[in-house]
């Protein structure tokens, strides 16, 4: 029976160092050159996936890449488990033995955020009209594409409307290693900062005061 573990102790196996924990799962993206390859891929981890309970993996095929998403969804649990971190070591094996390497530095994921004075009030209209459905360890909090491919929305709950600042803003989720160069890049292109909370997250603005978080998981359990 697999057991939940913490974003941390996903990164601390060493046999994950192909995967980042982005958000909800572990993701790796193997570079394979054709879709051929790709979809040879796709085949052995589907056989070695089999029977995967709550979750079975995503798998996005590309031209040139294969991106594999690990994430254990049940109806009070949505994370990692000590079955994520095996599946994601055999899944690495397999690839390797192929002769794909994985490259972390496409890896990222979107989260839409909404401030909402009342969440409860906002969230049905926002579900019908995206064909969402309420996240099941946090309905009261979170929609989710229940198709697996457009980005969550959370309603974070505030005291009071907030003049001049916008009630939407985006969650970029991107690899350690990569986020304060994410930020370099954004602050280059015209971006300022508004609020650090480094090693964890990073608050931008574009030129009209449009607002972006850039995060990773670094200093999360």
């Amino acid at each position: 029976m697999s057991e939940p573990i913490t974003m941390r102790a996903f990164h601390a196996d060493e046999r994950t160092r192909d995967w980042r924990v982005v958000g909800d799962g572990a993701t790796a993206v193997f570079r394979t050159g054709t879709f051929t390859a790709g979809a040879t891929l796709v085949q052995v981890i589907a056989a070695a996936a089999g029977d995967a309970g709550p979750h079975q993996p995503d798998v996005d095929l590309r031209h040139d890449t294969v991106t594999v998403r690990l994430l254990t969804a049940g109806p009070d649990y949505m994370g990692m488990t000590t079955g994520d971190v095996e599946l994601a070591v055999r899944i690495s094996e397999l690839a390797r033995s192929l002769g794909h390497s994985a490259d972390p530095s496409p890896i990222q994921t979107v989260q839409i955020t909404m401030d909402a004075l009342v969440s409860a009030d906002v969230m049905p209209f926002w579900a019908a009209v995206l064909g969402y459905e309420r996240r099941p360890d946090s309905p009261d909090e979170d929609l989710i594409d229940p198709r697996w491919r457009g980005p969550s929305i959370w309603f974070q709950d505030m005291d009071a409307p907030r003049p001049q600042r916008n009630r939407f803003h985006i969650d970029v989720w991107v690899p350690p290693e990569l986020a304060e160069q994410r930020v370099a890049a954004a602050l280059a292109a015209g971006g300022t900062l508004v609020r650090d909370a480094s090693p964890t997250w990073w608050t931008l603005a574009d030129a009209e005061g449009n607002e972006v978080d850039v995060t990773c998981a670094t200093g999360r359990d």
